[in-house]
């Protein structure tokens, strides 16, 4: 397997992220070093609140929540997933599997890292990795925060919006990832941050695993990866442990999926759900600290 590493500069003097790096090492069933990047700020007793970043973002995206939630007594872990931010980068797109990714959060944050009692708080496929996660241990987790996310079998047809993202990611010549993100967003975001979602990506190259993520989402029942999500839907079926959402009103992607949520977890019975209004999408950017505030309120009360 051959790996990239974008290079440390392109992450000089970015606005609002000045938080230290901090790697693991995990390998690949085909005995290949992976270095996974993540952000560890906060209290190390303090409870783990597990920030996982979706398609194209990194951990950058939980910049404005990440004081916040250290604020409140709690440590925050806010991984890269292999191929995006700080984290190496397989140069194949064949390399992307759904279940590579779950593999290989699973060596970083539970061989790696050791965590447990873990709050996940997932987006986009922060979601559709760490729920997989949790269907299939569910041991290392004491709640849950499911935002503007989901986790799809194949066996009900995608939204018109994820299909015409999907067509989008393969077909077009250039993938600029940080004008994507901010396509997700509400408010325009400043060229300085934009490019801060660009730093990950020297050239084209770098993006074999942004490129492949919108083909891994299952849209049919033969997916690779439905049986496994099946199977953790199951788990999630019996979860009685705290689970919460708190999507936003303005995501046409995940839209309607805090209702099934609600309606198949049993952890999610008598929560106060909420839905995070005028923000897009990415909705850590459109209004992190409000999204960090509940999220904080529902791990300390």
């Amino acid at each position: 397997m051959e790996v990239l590493r974008t290079p440390d500069d392109r992450f000089d003097g970015l606005p609002g992220y000045p938080f230290a790096p901090n790697h693991v090492e995990i390998r690949h069933r085909d005995g290949t070093p992976l270095r996974v990047h993540y952000v560890d700020e906060g209290p190390r007793d303090g409870p783990v609140v597990l920030l996982m970043h979706g398609e194209p973002s990194w951990s950058y995206l939980y910049r404005t929540m990440i004081p916040v939630l250290a604020g409140a007594g709690l440590r925050c872990v806010a991984p890269d997933l292999v191929g995006f931010g700080r984290s190496d980068k397989p140069a194949s797109r064949g390399d992307y599997t759904y279940a590579h990714h779950v593999e290989w959060m699973r060596a970083a944050l539970f061989d790696g890292l050791g965590l447990r009692d873990v709050t996940l708080v997932g987006q986009d496929w922060g979601g559709l990795i760490g729920l997989r996660l949790v269907g299939e241990h569910p041991d290392r987790f004491a709640r849950v925060v499911a935002a503007n996310t989901f986790l799809p079998t194949g066996d009900r047809p995608p939204g018109d919006a994820f299909l015409a993202w999907q067509r989008f990611s393969q077909t077009s010549d250039d993938f600029p990832v940080g004008a994507i993100v901010n396509t997700g967003c509400v408010r325009d975001l400043p060229p300085e941050v934009v490019a801060a979602y660009d730093a990950p990506f020297p050239d084209d190259r770098y993006k074999a695993g942004a490129r492949q993520f919108p083909v891994l989402v299952p849209t049919s029942p033969d997916d690779p990866a439905a049986a496994a999500n099946r199977a953790a839907w199951e788990v999630l079926r019996a979860f009685d442990k705290p689970f919460f959402t708190a999507f936003s009103d303005r995501d046409p992607i995940t839209a309607g999926a805090d209702a099934v949520f609600r309606r198949e977890v049993p952890g999610s019975a008598g929560q106060p759900h909420t839905t995070i209004t005028g923000a897009g999408h990415f909705l850590q950017e459109d209004a992190g600290e409000e999204l960090a505030r509940v999220v904080a309120d529902f791990v300390t009360h």
